[in-house]
């Protein structure tokens, strides 16, 4: 299992994943950085995670990396207690502002998804613009999620989601949440919002390109993103052709759980 993470992971320790960043920006690719933390069980393993985030920020102001981060929640104890968390996330997200850096709340199960939203919100209406969300097109709910958050102006990762929910949360077709994928992202551009378009599928890449020339944005208006170690030739494409195109760098000791997800997807 960890012959096979190596292709998507950069490494156990941040210096192996600004490595990486590094090589992305030669091929004039961005980069967003993951601490690999999920199975948070206490407080202090929280903080610590928080105190990552602020060291992993430090080393992109130091070294000029073209690089935001992506934060998961569970990761700053959301399963421990909402006002814990959200305070957490702020701290980061200061951290990032004070930079000129970026966050991205990274979306996990279902289960999560309101209180994701919630935090996201809560942070937004604090004063807080240099954070952003993610909307998976696989569940239900997103086309109404877009609709209650038309008025932050947001900054939306959408992706197809690799949970495995019930049918009465998710989409459990194929094409079901290819329709679904196309009609959030129309939905987005029609709000105004920023979309990092998040699909390693080539119907959907072809589509994201269609809507956003439909849409009249220009090539710093959107961008799109994949997973480390997949589809790279389709990404230097994108990238020829005009197109931003960020790159998801996760790196850490907890590799296993993410690594299965890749696998499953």
């Amino acid at each position: 299992m960890r012959k096979l993470s190596q292709r998507y992971i950069a490494g156990p320790e941040l210096t192996d994943a600004c490595r990486v960043v590094e090589g992305l920006k030669t091929q004039a690719k961005m980069a967003t950085l993951d601490v690999l933390a999920e199975e948070i069980h206490n407080r202090d393993e929280a903080l610590a995670v928080v105190d990552t985030y602020m060291d992993v920020f430090e080393k992109i102001r130091q070294q000029h990396l073209d690089s935001n981060v992506s934060v998961k929640l569970t990761g700053l104890g959301l399963n421990l207690d909402h006002d814990f968390c959200r305070e957490n996330l702020a701290r980061i997200v200061r951290c990032a502002a004070e930079r000129d850096n970026f966050v991205r709340i990274d979306m996990e199960d279902s289960s999560t998804t309101s209180d994701t939203l919630a935090i996201y919100r809560e942070l937004r209406e604090a004063g807080l613009d240099n954070v952003g969300i993610v909307l998976q097109a696989a569940l239900r709910r997103t086309l109404a999620d877009i609709h209650e958050l038309a008025d932050l102006g947001v900054n939306v990762r959408l992706c197809k989601g690799i949970y495995l929910e019930p049918p009465d949360v998710a989409f459990q077709e194929f094409d079901e949440v290819r329709e679904n994928f196309v009609s959030a992202l129309d939905a987005l551009l029609e709000a105004g919002a920023y979309v990092g378009i998040a699909t390693h599928d080539e119907w959907l890449l072809t589509e994201g390109v269609r809507l956003v020339e439909q849409h009249g944005r220009a090539h710093d208006e959107y961008e799109f993103q994949m997973l480390l170690g997949v589809r790279e030739a389709r990404g230097d494409q994108l990238v020829q052709d005009g197109h931003r195109l960020r790159i998801y760098v996760p790196f850490g000791e907890e590799w296993y759980v993410y690594s299965l997800r890749r696998l499953q997807e």
